[in-house]
């Protein structure tokens, strides 16, 4: 059965969700939602995710909102394809949670934050706030240097193999590498730049970079 993915391959959190079904080798129909258009605002959307946000997806009679959640299911329910993503003991499988959490409170938000107020606001005719984009600059090299460090001890964030934890990141470090002049946050860390080398290299990555054109 086709897994139905509701975004735009260009949206952070749709990507997150795609590269996972990659990994495990389950097909997908992606249905574009115009966010520009606020297709995520109207009525027919809203009964699907009701906050308005993307992805949301439909595996047969089932639908998901929020892309974590989504990919943990994922991984959960096609667990025999593909590589282990969720880790194989307790406390593999609680670091795994423990980095997840990791990249969506103390690094997600402000790689959100920037591409705000760089990306975003820009394209609505509105004045980004650079002091705000210094700021969040200033805390992911705080983030980046505890990964720096943890990577010096493990290959990946959550042990020795790659799992859901690294997944997560691959979009919006992508989003940092080409969109929002912070590429030296990663290519200046020998070991995350080794990491970030590694997980990008994936085919499953590759094949939503060619799926976002």
């Amino acid at each position: 059965m086709v897994v139905k993915v509701y975004g735009p391959a260009m949206a952070v959190c749709p990507q997150r969700v795609m590269v996972c079904l990659l990994e495990k080798g389950v097909e997908f129909e992606l249905i574009h939602v115009d966010l520009d258009a606020f297709e995520q605002k109207r009525p027919e959307f809203l009964a699907r995710q009701p906050f308005g946000q993307v992805p949301v997806i439909e595996d047969g009679d089932f639908r998901l909102f929020e892309s974590r959640a989504i990919i943990r299911y994922i991984a959960s329910k096609y667990a025999n394809r593909g590589p282990n993503l969720l880790g194989n003991t307790h406390e593999e499988r609680a670091l795994v949670d423990q980095w997840i959490e990791v990249e969506a409170h103390n690094f997600n938000d402000l790689v959100f934050t920037s591409a705000l107020q760089l990306l975003i606001l820009p394209r609505l005719g509105q004045h980004g706030d650079l002091t705000l984009v210094d700021s969040c600059k200033k805390k992911l090299e705080e983030v980046f240097d505890v990964y720096e460090k943890r990577l010096l001890e493990t290959n990946y964030l959550a042990g020795e193999s790659f799992t859901l934890a690294d997944l997560s990141h691959l979009p919006g470090i992508q989003l940092m590498m080409d969109k929002l002049g912070m590429s030296h946050l990663v290519r200046g860390r020998k070991n995350v730049m080794a990491w970030w080398e590694d997980i990008s290299n994936r085919t499953s990555w590759k094949k939503v970079m060619k799926l976002m054109g």
